[in-house]
């Protein structure tokens, strides 16, 4: 099956076109065409992600996004088709509220043919509602234009089936996932560890309860005068502090590590990192390369603590770990070397372009509901945006 996927959860914008076949068992993805338009640059001067900017980015970027994916595809073909004016009535209501859509969708939707797609997958939540309203709506246009099932996906789920892309595994070459598994899904808005006893049925066994950990290292970045994204520039100084073999002079807590559950907090570090800047004056270029290795040791030690405990917890045969975080070199570090520890688990980590916000995870989550329910496309219900949903 052919599956258009989009993302726009937060400040990726994201259009992807891949074909699925295969089982669950053993899934196959050819990713046709992909592509990806981030607002970093546009939210830096913010220290974070403005909605109402991403909203707007994401209205202005999705056609264009879509003729590119389109086009890598070989599927975007000239002479398009003529619909109703009650049809675009109809479409302009869908997109009443996102600026200029409406006309950049029409002036595609005369110029293209229908692709060969067999249903859209579009991210409904977890995340910046402003934003996921404007994918969806734009998703349920394209279904309307196109005579074609639309699937709301739950973003996290995506997070989890990132890792069907990977051929690089660490511990098994295998495209497949064995069940119980654990996810560990670290991002700038979840720390959240998931036992999966199948595709389809999560449970969130540990959460943290205040700050999640990239907003952690965003915080602690700022606190050091350093730009947005913070956590390649907390990776980029604490790599500094280790190759320089420079001596320790900051400690700091490892928060909850031994509190008997697979809760995180990382609010109290974030706080243990403002007291020990007020308390020893203005920091140095080396002070700060001191305490950005000191925070990313104490976050990778009470992450990677409470993930062996989970995997003991469950009993589990797959360790998934995903989200934007595990990009981190200290931490991918880490868990790669899980397998000296339990060598019987086979642990996944996504490709690093898989790390971040994207629509080609999307696919893949919709891949596997469709899989499990052949009846979501048939079955076709009103899609909302949930900026707090969680899996399961």
């Amino acid at each position: 099956m052919k599956i258009l996927s989009i993302e726009t959860s937060c400040d990726e914008t994201a259009v992807s076109l891949v074909e699925a076949t295969g089982t669950l068992v053993e899934p196959h993805f050819a990713v046709l065409g992909n592509a990806l338009f981030s607002q970093i640059e546009i939210h830096k001067k913010y220290g974070g992600v403005f909605p109402s900017l991403a909203k707007r980015e994401h209205g202005k970027n999705l056609v264009p996004l879509l003729v590119d994916a389109l086009s890598q595809a070989g599927k975007y073909k000239k002479t398009g088709t003529k619909d109703s004016e009650e049809t675009w009535q109809n479409i302009e209501k869908i997109l009443a509220r996102e600026e200029n859509l409406s006309t950049d969708l029409k002036k595609f939707f005369d110029d293209a043919q229908k692709p060969d797609v067999d249903f859209i997958a579009v991210t409904s939540g977890p995340g910046l509602e402003p934003a996921l309203w404007v994918g969806i709506s734009f998703a349920r246009a394209l279904g309307i234009l196109w005579n074609i099932p639309v699937l709301p996906v739950n973003h996290m789920e995506g997070h989890i089936a990132s890792v069907l892309l990977n051929k690089t595994d660490v511990t098994k070459t295998k495209n497949q996932i064995e069940f119980p598994a654990v996810a560990l899904l670290i991002s700038g808005g979840h720390t959240e560890l998931v036992k999966i006893d199948d595709w389809g049925k999560y449970k969130i066994i540990g959460q943290t309860r205040d700050d999640a950990v990239g907003e952690a290292f965003d915080k602690v970045a700022r606190m050091l005068g350093l730009p947005y994204p913070g956590g390649p520039e907390i990776s980029r100084l604490a790599e500094m502090a280790r190759t320089e073999k420079m001596s320790k002079k900051c400690k700091l807590p490892r928060p909850m590590i031994h509190s008997g559950d697979f809760d995180f907090s990382f609010s109290g570090l974030k706080t243990a990192v403002l007291y020990w800047i007020r308390d020893h004056g203005e920091q140095s270029e080396t002070d700060k390369q001191d305490i950005a290795r000191e925070f990313e040791d104490a976050v990778v030690e009470v992450l990677v603590g409470k993930t062996e405990s989970a995997v003991e917890h469950v009993n589990a045969k797959t360790l998934i770990v995903a989200g934007g975080v595990i990009s981190n070199k200290k931490l991918r570090e880490a868990f790669q070397n899980f397998s000296q520890k339990y060598p019987e688990l086979a642990v996944r980590i996504p490709a690093r372009e898989m790390t971040t916000d994207n629509s080609v995870m999307i696919a893949f989550a919709g891949f596997v509901d469709v899989v499990q329910k052949p009846e979501l496309l048939e079955n076709q219900k009103e899609i909302v945006a949930d900026g707090n949903m969680r899996l399961g």
